[in-house]
């Protein structure tokens, strides 16, 4: 949220929704073979996330400030996702979301004691905007991605957020009249096109996972 104030909206969005290069490199560390069409669909996403905001990449010192903690929360967004990943396998979405979004409330909560924060007092159309990003980026948005790492796989999960790029571009470029990247309808498209190959690479895993575990429970004590 930092990072939204000293940088773009375009470019700290791009920098965060990185998570998934993050999520493969930690995976790939721990032992995690993906084939060609998964490295291929990764690269081909993160293409189109420099054709969209390759140059639109704040100057100055406060906008390279915003983009490093940009980077950073791309890191922690990763870790988050592989974590989530992890208690979902035996946690449902409803228990998870619950525990988690209750958890996090009360961290924040101390956090904004501690440092002054206000947490009161704001104007009906600020209300408005709490409420909004509650309902809809909270509750639903981020409660659908929590449902699906469990079915298909953390990088995957954060390949799809990539689309959270070229809509949060027009949405600044509608709303604070921030300046729309030329290349977001081509971008998209590079985007998509990686999409589907992560996809489809991430399909082709599921089976061998499969049929590994079956071999597993197939020899007994």
């Amino acid at each position: 949220m930092t990072a939204i104030r000293m940088t773009t909206v375009a470019a700290a969005t791009a920098l965060v929704c990185l998570q998934a290069a993050w999520i493969a490199l930690f995976q790939s560390l721990r032992g995690t073979k993906y084939g060609w069409r998964v490295g291929t669909g990764v690269l081909l996403a993160f293409a189109g996330v420099l054709v969209m905001t390759g140059f639109d990449i704040g100057s100055g010192r406060d906008a390279l400030i915003g983009d490093g903690l940009a980077l950073v929360g791309g890191i922690l967004a990763a870790v988050y996702t592989l974590a989530g990943a992890k208690a979902r396998a035996t946690m449902t979405t409803s228990t998870y979301t619950t525990l988690c979004y209750g958890m996090t409330s009360i961290v924040l909560l101390a956090i904004c004691l501690i440092f002054g924060a206000p947490v009161w007092g704001f104007d009906a159309r600020g209300w408005m905007g709490i409420l909004a990003l509650a309902l809809f980026s909270q509750v639903l948005g981020h409660s659908a991605f929590n449902h699906l790492v469990s079915s298909l796989g953390p990088l995957t999960v954060s390949t799809l957020i990539l689309l959270e790029i070229p809509g949060a571009a027009l949405l600044a470029a509608l709303f604070l009249g921030q300046h729309l990247p030329a290349g977001t309808a081509l971008g998209l498209a590079i985007i998509l096109a990686g999409l589907v190959l992560v996809v489809r690479g991430q399909g082709r895993m599921l089976p061998k996972a499969s049929a590994k575990a079956g071999l597993c429970r197939g020899k007994g004590p």
